[in-house]
């Protein structure tokens, strides 16, 4: 166990930070460990409990690599790179030890009995049937939909984060009741998605919508579904993908990593999500253009095109103040519907309705009433109807009679309308109370960003415009992410930890001996020490070890019964009686 120990952390020392910060990702170690040096490392990593950890992560074609590693004194590159045997030489005694526990049914949670069994080839993917692709395709254009509400969502109000990192429970009561998601439990597989393919990241406490899932809502379903795939490839661990880059056909997903309890229930997540986007059939068989994903040659777009409804860009106005799709919109026009109207059913045909709320919104949003009005007449079959062009004149009339703009002499947002009414209503909303309005001659102000305080009266349905510091109408937008969100890098994960190790610095070999000489004095041990007495002349002593300080080791000498007390700089051996 010692020399195993030196060897690993001789090992650990000669690494680069990335090849360290790589090893330390994949045995899952804290950035926050109180390791001294390298010989600390080496310790914590031959541990049992965390050996087994890292035995969890292995699938089974490494766990394979390994035994044939312990039987043949070769290890593989891969099984060197988790720190479980000696470069180019045998696996260390104490992943021997584990290995035989796994083996034989102790030391892990159930582990199988054919742990050093090659892998079998991943069975050929089954081609799904007519009735399959079809249901699969459904599922798609379900999932998309439902998808591009739940961002939809998330760009007015970000969603909330649990101390776990789901979604709050009050923000999947509000998507189901919107009608975005079916059930609560539907929303896991679609934020899942969302995470994989970069459209969604957790900002502290918060969900929120980046700019690639921006740009995703702006793309067809086709489009969408090819983001979600390649996404979802590319975060699958590296046990479900294949050399080529594919994904092992799904017959032998369940046993890919054998010594993992949680991996069961993981791979029926994974398995789960596929079905929802159409990756896999109900069945577990391969939809026509998935076909390439599995295989790793690309995705076949063309078929699922074929597959899919076909998308119209014309509604039907009516003049009850709803506008009815009858096939599923194409998303853009969806999406810029959507911000003046709210959609009551949706389907492969759909209906929206039509308010001075929702164009209220749309105004705020940035619309006009010219704008709105040149939309409808492109996107409609119908013409506008008389009552819906009058609720646009009236709403439009009535916007912007509240202003908010930032007061360039001081640091507080000023609130102005030509309504003294309409403050008086504002000033005492019981919702604005967060924001700290007070009244100031003919004005409210408040000690707010002028941002915040537009979306606090927007939200509380009030017709307000925001002014730039020239006193001109700006379009302003809620708060998302600036880019893609990006995992941070390993080695900035474990600068601290790096740097700490790299800081103990000192001769190799004399820190070696320190630390035995510690662990003999904490456990009262009876050592063999050999001390050079002069440039000629070594000599040896046994030792009851007592006490360490000072450059000195203190221990009663076995043989001649006295306390002896050595200079460690003499000391070039140490062995146990």
């Amino acid at each position: 166990m010692a020399g195993d120990e030196r060897t690993l952390a001789t090992w650990l020392a000669s690494l680069d930070d990335n090849a360290l910060a790589d090893l330390f990702t994949r045995r899952g170690v804290s950035p926050a460990a109180s390791w001294r040096d390298f010989f600390d490392a080496a310790e914590a990593l031959l541990d049992p409990a965390s050996i087994d950890r890292a035995l969890a992560r292995l699938d089974r074609r490494e766990l394979t690599a390994l035994v044939a590693a312990g039987t043949d004194d070769v290890a593989a590159p891969t099984i060197v790179a988790w720190g479980l045997a000696r470069p180019g030489g045998a696996v260390y005694a104490p992943v021997q030890e584990r290995i035989a526990a796994a083996a034989s049914g102790s030391g892990l949670a159930d582990p199988p009995a054919d742990v050093a069994e090659t892998a079998s080839a991943s069975p050929a993917p089954v081609p799904a049937s007519a009735a399959e692709t079809a249901s699969a395709a459904e599922r798609i254009f379900t999932a998309s939909a439902s998808l591009a509400d739940v961002l939809l969502a998330a760009l007015h109000v970000p969603l909330t984060l649990t101390g776990a990192g789901a979604v709050s429970a009050a923000d999947r009561k509000r998507l189901t009741e919107s009608g975005a998601i079916g059930a609560p439990e539907d929303l896991d597989d679609l934020i899942a998605a969302g995470l994989a393919a970069g459209l969604l990241t957790p900002i502290g406490r918060e969900l929120v919508v980046t700019a690639t899932g921006e740009q995703w809502l702006d793309g067809g379903t086709v489009a969408r579904w090819a983001a979600i795939a390649d996404g979802y490839r590319r975060s699958l661990p590296t046990g479900l993908r294949t050399p080529r880059g594919g994904i092992v056909g799904p017959a032998g997903w369940a046993g890919t990593y054998p010594l993992s309890p949680e991996w069961p229930a993981r791979a029926a997540a994974l398995r789960q999500t596929a079905q929802r986007w159409g990756i896999l059939a109900a069945e577990g068989t391969v939809p026509t253009w998935s076909r390439g994903l599995i295989e790793g040659t690309g995705l076949d777009t063309d078929a699922l095109r074929d597959a899919l409804p076909a998308e119209i860009d014309r509604i039907y106005l009516q003049a009850d103040l709803t506008a009815v799709a009858p096939g599923p919109l194409a998303p853009r026009l969806d999406l810029r519907l959507r911000r003046i109207a709210r959609r009551e059913s949706r389907a492969q045909a759909s209906t929206y309705r039509f308010t001075a709320e929702t164009i209220g919104a749309g105004l705020t949003d940035g619309e006009s009433a010219d704008s709105i009005r040149d939309f409808l007449r492109e996107l409609s079959l119908t013409g506008i109807p008389q009552p819906l062009d009058y609720v646009i004149d009236t709403t439009a009339s009535r916007h912007g009679s509240v202003t908010v703009r930032s007061d360039a002499a001081s640091p507080n947002t000023i609130v102005e309308s030509s309504d003294p009414h309409l403050l008086d209503l504002v000033v005492i909303d019981q919702a604005l109370r967060p924001v700290g309005l007070v009244r100031h001659g003919d004005v409210l102000v408040s000690r707010v960003g002028r941002d915040h305080l537009f979306w606090a009266l927007a939200d509380a349905r009030y017709p307000v415009v925001a002014l730039d510091e020239h006193g001109a109408p700006e379009s302003l937008r809620r708060r998302t992410a600036a880019q893609t969100a990006s995992a941070e890098p390993a080695g900035d994960v474990y600068a601290r930890l790096i740097g700490s190790l790299r800081a103990s610095g000192g001769d190799g070999d004399a820190a070696w001996l320190e630390r035995e000489l510690e662990q003999a004095v904490r456990t009262k041990s009876i050592i063999v020490v050999t001390a050079q007495i002069s440039d000629a002349e070594t000599r040896t002593f046994t030792l009851e070890a007592t006490g360490l300080g000072g450059g000195r080791l203190r221990g009663r000498d076995r043989g001649a019964d006295v306390e002896r007390t050595l200079p460690i700089s003499t000391i070039v051996n140490v062995s146990p009686a």
